[in-house]
């Protein structure tokens, strides 16, 4: 029983630390993005979503503008890992192979609240309030 106390305790405090070293690598990440590099992200994410076969058929993307996108993201990451994080990246690989994944969604956070800023998003992200049937969902919280 103590031996898996001990155990715990550890895992805990490796847990902790991989959790530390993925979130500063995620900030060294994200400090060193510019504006135009968030959007440029944001782009290759819908580009990639929109890769899904039940939605393709509504972007008119060409394999032009992926590999244009593909290739700009590719020197970024490598730019990201490779000259503006090389420290934080070691070590949260260290710690936790998984690390650079976790990091890279706080990256893809950041990048989509870029576009969420636009006014026009905005208005176009909320608009399905206006079809939806409050005493519906007034009536389920009632319950």
């Amino acid at each position: 029983m103590k031996k898996l106390l001990v155990a715990l305790v550890l895992s805990a405090a490796t847990l902790a630390s991989a959790s530390v070293t993925a979130n500063q690598l995620g900030q060294c990440l994200v400090d060193s993005l510019n504006g135009k590099e968030r959007k440029e992200l944001a782009k290759w994410i819908y580009f990639s979503m929109a890769a899904h076969p039940d939605i393709t058929d509504f972007s008119n993307i060409t394999p032009a503008d992926r590999e244009s996108t593909d290739k700009a993201i590719g020197a970024l990451v490598t730019r990201l890992l490779g000259e503006d994080c090389p420290t934080q990246f070691k070590a949260a690989m260290a710690v936790d192979p998984m690390a650079t994944q976790r990091a890279f969604e706080l990256v893809g956070q950041v990048a989509m609240g870029e576009l969420m800023q636009n006014e026009a998003v905005t208005r176009s992200i909320s608009n399905y309030a206006n079809h939806m049937d409050l005493s519906v969902i007034q009536a389920a919280a009632a319950q």
